[in-house]
This record gives structure tokens, sequence and C-alpha cells, in this order.
């Protein structure tokens, strides 16, 4: 009986002779504005012009309650305060402690208006 010869599942590719150089491609002048960009367009980033008016965060309040999950919340403050609840009744207290928290904080009240009043 002879044997079937089943033909080969992949084909099989040629290998190279030797290394052959990739194409190069072609020399442009780096004039003018980068390829890409609008004109008009500054392409640096230039400070922003508005200023502040002097008031920056100190103190944050986060609360997640997602539908039909337990509520929880965390209260952070630049001068240490770092407090969080779960639970409706202690996030309920730590919103309070939070709000009572802006007036002892040392960064939010200045020190010699205490101390005068």
């Amino acid at each position: 009986m002879s044997a079937h010869r089943h033909p080969p599942l992949k084909s099989i590719t040629t290998t190279p002779d030797g290394p052959h150089a990739a194409a190069q491609s072609v020399d442009t002048a780096a004039v003018g504005e980068p390829k890409g960009v609008a004109e008009g367009v500054p392409t640096v980033v230039l400070p922003d012009p508005q200023t502040g008016d002097g008031r920056y965060p100190v103190a944050w309040l986060r609360i997640t309650a997602p539908r039909g999950a337990t509520p929880t919340a965390t209260s952070t403050c630049l001068c240490g305060w770092d407090r969080s609840a779960v639970g409706p009744r202690r996030v309920l207290a730590l919103i309070d402690a939070h709000t009572a928290h802006r007036d002892l904080c040392p960064l939010r009240s200045s020190q010699e208006g205490r101390a005068a009043a």
C-alpha cells in the first residue's frame, strides 16, 4: 500500500541571501513651521496670562454614594486633617466635622485676628 502525502499546511518562505539595507527617506530642508501645525497657532506653550486672586484649595470633602451601596466619605486638609467614614450616619457626622474643621483649621483662619477678638 502506498502512503498518501498530505500537502504542507503552511507555505515555506525563502530566506534572503544576505542583509539588505532599509529604504531611506528623502531628506527635506527644515525651513518654516513643522508639518501638522495650523497657521497662527503658537508651537511653544506660553505661561497662563490669568492671575489668580490668591485663593487656593486647602481642604477637600469627597463623598461617594452609589445607588444601592454603602456611602463613604473622606475629609482631607493640608494641615494634616485626614478622616474617613463608612455608612450613612458616620458620613453625615463626617460632613459636620469637616464643616467645623473649616473654622478651626490653622491654614484657613488667621491667628492674629483670633488673638485680637
